[in-house]
């Protein structure tokens, strides 16, 4: 009789794919599969275009600028020192030019407006013209004892008044635009408060 032989059926071994080549890009191949190309974009950095939020430069740059919060006395404190050292700058390199003089006088009065603390906003159009006056006695020119200097400032105070008026309007506007804000943000609150109170409670 024949006796039939049974070949056990060999399994077939799995295709090993080749490695991929050092650094994971390039082409890659595997078994009986076509090759695979691939492609990394460049990566791409922020442009010099608008940054997030749509902030303009110039906003960035006034926001790291120091922004103190002084008390009304602090104020005046700072408006007088500044005036009377930029009048002694004034006087030595200028000879007490009136013009030099009512130009430092705006950006300090602006300046003034801008650092005291919300509070004490009503004390700023007060606070300049008392620098003004306290910064005009070194360029003065009073002689004659305390009677002469005293007339001295008040002429002097007569003959800078368009500078005086004009650093105590700017001083005037400033604190009313950061008043007029404050109440609006207080508002604002005010109704978030509200919606928040009448949500219902789940």
């Amino acid at each position: 009789m024949e006796q039939h032989r049974t070949r056990t059926p060999q399994r077939r071994q799995p295709a090993q794919a080749q490695p991929a080549p050092p650094g994971g890009l390039g082409e890659v191949t595997a078994a009986a599969a076509y090759p695979v190309t691939v492609t990394v974009a460049p990566a791409t950095g922020p442009g010099p275009g608008p940054r997030p939020g749509g902030v303009p430069p110039v906003i960035l740059a006034l926001r790291r600028f120091p922004n103190p919060r002084l008390t009304g006395i602090g104020a005046g404190l700072f408006a007088a020192l500044t005036m009377f050292l930029l009048a002694c700058v004034d006087w030595l390199l200028f000879g007490g030019s009136e013009i030099v003089y009512g130009l430092l006088f705006l950006p300090v009065s602006a300046l003034t407006a801008f650092w005291v603390r919300p509070a004490d906003l009503v004390t700023a159009p007060i606070i300049v013209p008392i620098a003004f006056a306290v910064g005009v006695i070194p360029i003065a020119g009073g002689t004659g004892g305390f009677g002469g200097q005293a007339m001295a400032v008040v002429t002097a105070l007569a003959v800078h008044a368009g500078w005086l008026y004009g650093g105590t309007l700017v001083a005037g506007l400033i604190a009313t635009v950061r008043k007029i804000r404050q109440m609006r943000e207080r508002q604002r609150h005010l109704l978030r408060a509200d919606r928040a109170a009448r949500r219902p409670r789940t």
